[in-house]
């Protein structure tokens, strides 16, 4: 086996598989990215058995043939090259790689030993505008559960239905929501939840042009980018009802630029008690106050005039639940929606997106 190409193409194809390579692999190859040429073509994949990752670049193939090789320690050596042409050799599972006068001797094992794609049957398929799965899954990851006991919470839950993509993502503590209008026939309707490392991994392979098509089975999922595919198992389970935690009235809302509220909050909790983090917000006619106090350290306030013309209102939040949707819809302009000091605040981002945040004691 032997082929040559770019080193940036040959890393770039690196970076996009190494995420699926497993960290406490039950399989000393599970360590290795699969390497195989043919045909001007190499084909990298990764896996950990729940999630696989496979990108095609383009190359220079004098001898096709396949091997496996340490992902990670592959990505290493081709990452601190100097730029130029990597030529890479392999005898046996032995790759000699050269790149200008650089040359490295890099043991793998077969590639007969690599685990193969996992097959598709049964597919209910659909074709989704990546910007808006980019967007979708940037207003809702930051509300994916870590708790390792709510084991379906630790994904994003991702429905095609009535007409929509919807992305729910909640920790208990507040709920994150994404929803836009998708073509699809009404027979391929599915609810299906994402685990949180593969949602990471989608994103990151995300751009803002072109398609994705996403096929979908009873206990995976596969998303194809054109020269990058990536298969994830889905979290089984079922998803709690998230629309009941959607209050359906409010007295109060309030409209602003995202951008300034989170550099407020952002300012102003640097004097919060490290312990709870809150930041409490004050609405009078025409003002917004934010407040935030430790007894260790001190208290900061800051005001902003706004548009407001309802009651006196005060209210509580963890200042990371806040700042967190906000950085993730940029520029955007936000309502927040409020009932009282007890009662969950709700955040919206024009039809798109929803954010519910229970509110905490100060």
């Amino acid at each position: 086996m032997k082929f040559s190409l770019a080193k940036q193409v040959l890393l770039d194809g690196l970076n996009k598989v190494t995420g699926a390579v497993s960290t406490r692999p039950s399989m000393p190859i599970l360590s290795n990215v699969l390497l195989s040429v043919a045909d001007g073509e190499l084909q990298l994949m990764t896996t950990n058995m729940e999630l696989t990752i496979m990108t095609k670049v383009p190359c220079m193939v004098e001898k096709p043939g396949a091997v496996t090789l340490p992902a990670k320690k592959l990505q290493s050596i081709i990452r601190e090259l100097r730029d130029g042409e990597v030529e890479v050799e392999v005898k046996d599972t032995v790759a000699t790689i050269c790149c200008n006068r650089a040359r490295f001797k890099l043991n793998g094992l077969s590639a007969d030993e690599f685990p193969g794609l996992p097959s598709f049957r049964e597919v209910r398929e659909f074709k989704v505008p990546q910007a808006m799965l980019n967007r979708g899954i940037r207003y809702t990851e930051f509300a994916i559960s870590n708790d390792g006991t709510r084991y379906v919470l630790n994904g994003i839950y991702t429905c095609f239905q009535d007409g929509k993509l919807t992305l729910v993502a909640t920790d208990g503590r507040r709920l994150a929501l994404f929803e836009n209008d998708l073509e699809f026939p009404e027979s391929q309707q599915v609810c299906i939840d994402i685990p949180s490392r593969a949602v990471a991994e989608i994103h990151r392979l995300l751009g803002d042009a072109g398609d994705v098509m996403v096929r979908i089975t009873s206990n995976q999922a596969s998303f194809d980018f054109g020269d990058t595919l990536l298969i994830t198992k889905l979290i089984d389970g079922n998803y709690p009802n998230y629309r009941q935690v959607i209050p359906g009235r409010y007295s109060e809302r309030i409209t602003m630029p995202a951008q300034d509220l989170n550099e407020i909050v952002r300012r102003v909790s640097l004097l919060s008690a490290e312990k709870t983090n809150t930041v409490t917000f004050r609405f009078t006619p025409g003002m917004m106050e934010v407040q935030s106090s430790a007894a260790e350290l001190g208290d900061a306030n800051e005001e902003m005039p706004i548009d407001y013309n309802g009651r006196e209102l005060a209210i509580t939040f963890n200042a990371d639940f806040i700042q967190a949707p906000l950085k993730a819809v940029g520029d955007n302009e936000v309502s927040l929606d409020l009932i009282d000091s007890s009662s969950p605040g709700v955040m919206r981002v024009a039809d798109e997106f929803l954010y519910v945040l229970m509110p905490m004691h100060s």
